[in-house]
């Protein structure tokens, strides 16, 4: 079994948990040493929970980098947003694995060093993009490669949420509050927290290149500072032409992340908050429903299924599927099928041309993109 420390995550904090669960429910690594939080009793009081020995709680990510080097297999940083490059740089400076949150950095240029530091010391690293581990997301991925829907002409994807159709970071709310900061959430709210979800997922599924997009990056609700709504248009290297629109200003939403493929022979539709159906739409034939764990899925999505069909299986199982492959990579050099530090680059580099793109009246940009899936 692996062996991995966690920088965030503390008291509170929700995403800490889900990629604790996440760990656990695959039983390839377990939780050794943490810095969980600023305050170092905060620290102390989980990890004594977590049934950590108390001489492997520390103080700051550095000082957990540098005593644990070499004694565990990776560090999951799972900090705000302004933490994840100091973090993420310390760890691979000690010569340690990392898997970090998204959004990657806040810059492009932070980006770029840690994926050069990581190949240059031959380290694994990646980002959660969590919808990735969705099995009927890698069943709608391999149908396209294998030219099910023919030549992509549109994609369409929406990411709606309702929770900040309130000023609720002004009430102490800690996830909006640092989100909805400029400093700590990197000069983007929504873009940087949904937006990002998008920008991954379509070029990861479709193997489309965005080499370019005009932006509209908005604050619905009054007094807000950052962007809480965006709707961005596309162009890929293909010629193929798509249309964004994300937000957490959307009164009433959940969790509605939507993606649509159309192509000359056929379109494909996949909605998370019904993740184990996938929409087929043949050229000149019925509609069908494609059901996850049914015995003619694709290799790929099969072995990202772990019930029958039937036995919804949801968000929790997707984030561990990540980490499967992440893990696997580690244990035995498998081929890397997760989110890497490249991917998170070109998360970067999208949300800095949307920002660009808005600021100068939704121009058109180029994207500097670092490649398809």
């Amino acid at each position: 079994m692996l062996r991995y420390a966690m920088i965030g995550g503390g008291p509170g904090a929700f995403v800490g948990q889900v990629h604790r669960r996440a760990l656990a429910l695959n039983g390839q690594a377990r939780l050794v040493a943490g810095c969980f939080s600023r305050d170092l009793e905060k620290s102390r009081v989980l990890g004594a929970e977590l049934g950590l020995d108390g001489d492997r709680v520390y103080a700051t990510p550095e000082e957990l980098a540098r005593l644990e080097a070499g004694d565990i297999d990776f560090a999951v940083v799972v900090t705000s947003n302004e933490a994840h490059y100091p973090n993420v740089k310390a760890c691979l400076r000690s010569g340690i694995n990392v898997m970090c949150d998204k959004p990657f950095t806040h810059t492009p240029a932070q980006a770029r060093e840690l994926v050069d530091l990581a190949r240059e010391r031959r380290l694994v690293l990646g980002v959660t993009y969590t919808y990735a581990g969705y099995p009927m997301v890698r069943q709608m991925r391999e149908m396209i490669a294998r030219g099910d829907v023919g030549e992509i002409r549109f994609v369409n994807c929406e990411y709606p949420q309702g929770w900040l159709a309130e000023p609720v970071e002004t009430t102490g709310h800690i996830q909006a509050s640092w989100r909805a900061d400029p400093e700590r959430g990197g000069g983007t709210l929504s873009l940087g927290d949904v937006g990002s979800h998008i920008e991954y997922l379509v070029p990861h599924v479709t193997g489309l290149t965005l080499t370019r997009l005009a932006a509209r990056l908005d604050s619905l609700v009054e007094g807000r500072v950052l962007d809480d709504n965006g709707t961005i248009l596309t162009e890929y290297d293909t010629g193929a032409r798509g249309l964004y629109w994300y937000s957490q200003a959307a009164t009433g939403a959940v969790n509605g992340l939507r993606l649509r493929v159309f192509g000359d022979q056929g379109g494909l539709e996949w909605f998370q908050e019904d993740p184990d159906h996938l929409r087929y739409t043949p050229l000149n034939e019925p509609a069908r429903i494609i059901t996850r764990g049914a015995p003619d899925l694709l290799p790929g999505a099969m072995a990202y299924s772990h019930t029958p069909a039937g036995h919804p299986e949801g968000w929790l199982l997707a984030f561990a599927n990540i980490y499967q492959s992440f893990c696997a990579t580690l244990a035995m050099g498998a081929a890397v099928d997760f989110p890497t530090g490249e991917d998170g680059l070109r998360g970067v580099e999208f949300i800095e041309a949307c920002l660009e793109s808005s600021r100068n009246g939704t121009a058109w940009v180029e994207v500097g993109a670092m490649g398809g899936a």
